[in-house]
């Protein structure tokens, strides 16, 4: 009898001893899984983020955004957390595929005044252009045609960056006209207005 209590009380010893074993295999795993995670930045934590890249100017829909985990410890400054208060929004600048959106990237005006530096002026010209002609970010010269005792034309903005392009009605002569909508300093945003008081304005394509 006591040989075999002894040997079952070595069996239950060996079973206790592999037991701390794997129980403290099982910590220090989870204790590594617990440092490595706060040496990637900490826990997950939800944010908004671009599903798509999308360029400046854009007014964010629900398509482009998608919720992603993000660890806390790297989450950038004023990062969104609700999909709500980005949808609607303007982009100041342009956002890459996958990107943590930030209040920072998001304009507190109108989808216009989004794109307008501090200084600069937003102006619109109705030109004969076939819609499509430009997009947003290309550049043209102002040009003004001014019918007095001689014809002359000049030019009134040289380079200015197209905001945007929309599709206007036709001209009197019933050709195909763009409204555009160009980024000017302040004394250009004059120019321009005295000129298509007087004269006929037109835009001259530049290179990209």
């Amino acid at each position: 009898m006591r040989r075999r209590a002894s040997r079952a009380s070595r069996m239950l010893t060996v079973v206790a001893v592999l037991l701390a074993v794997a129980a403290t295999l099982v910590l220090e795993g989870h204790l590594a899984r617990l440092e490595a995670r706060a040496a990637a930045g900490g826990d997950l934590v939800p944010a908004v983020a671009a599903a798509v890249p999308m360029q400046r100017g854009t007014m964010i829909q629900a398509s482009g955004l998608v919720m992603a985990k993000v660890p806390a410890g790297g989450l950038p400054p004023r990062a969104l957390r609700r999909m709500d208060d980005a949808i609607g929004r303007t982009l100041v600048a342009e956002v890459a595929f996958g990107e943590v959106l930030t209040a920072l990237r998001l304009a507190s005006g109108g989808p216009v005044a989004a794109l307008v530096p501090p200084g600069m002026r937003a102006v619109t010209v109705t030109v004969p252009l076939p819609p499509g002609a430009v997009a947003s970010g290309d550049r043209v010269d102002v040009l003004a045609t001014f019918v007095d005792l001689a014809s002359r034309t000049e030019t009134v903005v040289r380079e200015a960056e197209v905001l945007a392009a929309a599709r206007a009605s036709p001209l009197d002569g019933g050709g195909e006209s763009t409204t555009l909508t160009l980024l000017v300093s302040p004394f250009e945003a004059e120019e321009v207005a005295h000129a298509r008081a007087l004269g006929t304005l037109s835009v001259a394509i530049a290179s990209v």
